[in-house]
């Protein structure tokens, strides 16, 4: 999900003069500010909004982390906490730093269970994640494995209409992974998992769409609450329908997995009484919007990420249990989701710094997962490394056998609740497009380059946006 920093630095629209100042730089370095009479390099806010930082923000992070760990940031009102232990103790103190600040979504997601904490918080929590976990998410695999196949048959038909973003030429395919895959494989699912028509498919993906560009800014957030609108009516008259009548999913042999999850949240009670349908409603639309944009970043770097380290590709293709370790390593290392902003219940100090009752204080999960007190050369692409914990997703540790999980779904109460479905989502679909794409490659001349021409755009703050891939059709 965006960051509250992030919107702030999106909606500027016109940046100080200073700010432009600050000179690309190239990937891996950071530009000189200056040091205080101590020694220590400086950091101006202005930076948090230059194109630079969106680009390359590492070499920021990493100066905040050892010199700066609590940094009051003036020009936003709000501390930016960039160690990975100082983040997992925020995030596990549900008293302390139990809120998620009101209007950090609701102009757009509605008002959801991220804006709630303590006993409503759980209580949301536990009734939509039951759905998006356990066997009632393997149920949903066999829909997952089936709609990717479908899209991927899909090319077929694409390539011989001439499509812009797909082509075959000397028993070869060229592919744009997002347009023909990731940008819409997420919405598909949900839709399909939330019981939805398929007829309205194309509906969700437009609202989805404008949702995520109305979290960007000031320019775009009127058409973002309006497609949150459109999807919560649409939502509502589907709510309506399944408390008369349920409806079920169903495998390709035609049996039956059990209710979509519309129509078991109608039947659900809370000290006797059902939802409402605000609330499915509301949470509907996060898992909409927050869902779509994980998984999209997810597929599109793990795919760029493999194709740029090819013996770890082999690897995975080698053998499929790897695709999980890949999947934790390209979030750790490329993670789409920046962080979650909290407020502190009281007076706190930090490192030093001393943080008022009520601040914001932004959790900087991708500064976390490239803390060198925790990970051993954070910017090494490594599925191998032995110090990042690959297992099972749990809500209640992110320290498992010895070493640390990531940080890009959270850890603590307000772990994401669709972290499951995503992972799902993301390996499923990437075993299956790995099973089509044969001898695969990055089709470097179309990808998007770097302030130099030559070298691609680094990842930076945002997932990989185009992919351009190139496979062999006959295996």
């Amino acid at each position: 999900m965006i960051s509250i920093v992030e919107q702030l630095a999106l909606e500027s629209v016109a940046v100080d003069e200073a700010a432009d100042g600050f000179p690309l730089m190239p990937e891996g370095e950071a530009f000189d500010m200056g040091r205080d009479p101590e020694g220590r390099p400086l950091i101006d806010p202005r930076i948090f909004d230059s194109p630079e930082f969106f680009r390359n923000p590492y070499p920021y992070y990493r100066i905040l982390r050892d010199h700066y760990p609590v940094f009051f940031d003036q020009l936003h009102n709000c501390y930016w906490v960039t160690r990975y232990d100082d983040i997992s103790e925020c995030y596990f103190d549900d008293e302390g730093f139990n809120t998620i600040p009101k209007g950090s979504s609701s102009g757009v997601l509605g008002n959801t269970q991220l804006e709630l904490s303590g006993v409503e918080h759980r209580r949301r929590r536990n009734l939509y994640g039951q759905h998006l976990v356990g066997k009632s998410l393997q149920q949903r695999i066999p829909a997952i494995e089936r709609l990717a196949h479908e899209m991927i048959a899909h090319w077929d038909t694409a390539a011989a209409a001439g499509s812009d973003f797909v082509h075959d030429h000397q028993g070869k395919r060229t592919i744009e992974l997002g347009k023909m895959f990731a940008n819409e494989f997420p919405i598909r699912v949900v839709c399909e998992v939330l019981g939805f028509p398929k007829d309205a498919q194309a509906d969700f993906y437009y609202w989805y769409n404008s949702m995520m560009t109305g979290l960007g800014g000031s320019a775009t957030h009127q058409q973002g609450v309006e497609a949150r609108q459109h999807l919560e009516d649409y939502v509502a008259g589907i709510v309506g329908e399944r408390r008369q009548t349920p409806t079920f999913l169903y495998d390709e042999a035609g049996n039956p997995m059990g209710k979509d999850i519309i129509s078991k949240l109608c039947e659900t009670k809370v000290d006797g009484d059902f939802l409402s349908t605000e609330e499915i409603t509301s949470n509907i639309a996060l898992i909409v919007g927050g869902g779509g944009e994980t998984t999209r970043g997810a597929i599109m770097n793990l795919w760029c990420l493999l194709l740029r380290h090819p013996d770890q590709l082999s690897a995975v293709l080698a053998n499929e249990a790897h695709w999980d370790r890949a999947f934790h390593e390209t979030l750790r290392h490329s993670s789409s989701i920046g962080g979650q902003p909290r407020q502190n219940s009281f007076d706190i100090e930090m490192h030093g710094v001393r943080v008022p009752a009520g601040s914001l204080m932004q959790m900087v999960d991708f500064s976390a997962n490239h803390d060198e007190r925790i990970f051993a050369s954070p910017e090494a692409f490594n599925i191998f490394r032995s110090d990042l914990y690959c297992g099972k997703l749990l809500r209640s540790g992110y320290r498992k056998e010895g070493v640390c999980s990531h940080m890009a779904f959270g850890v603590g109460p307000h772990l994401c609740p669709g972290a499951w479905i995503s992972h799902q989502e993301a390996v499923v679909g990437s075993k299956i497009l790995a099973q089509v794409m044969h001898n695969p490659r990055i089709v470097e001349s179309r990808m998007p380059r770097d302030i130099d021409g030559v070298k691609p755009a680094p990842m930076g703050i945002v997932a990989v946006r185009e992919l351009w891939l190139e496979y062999e059709l006959d295996g």
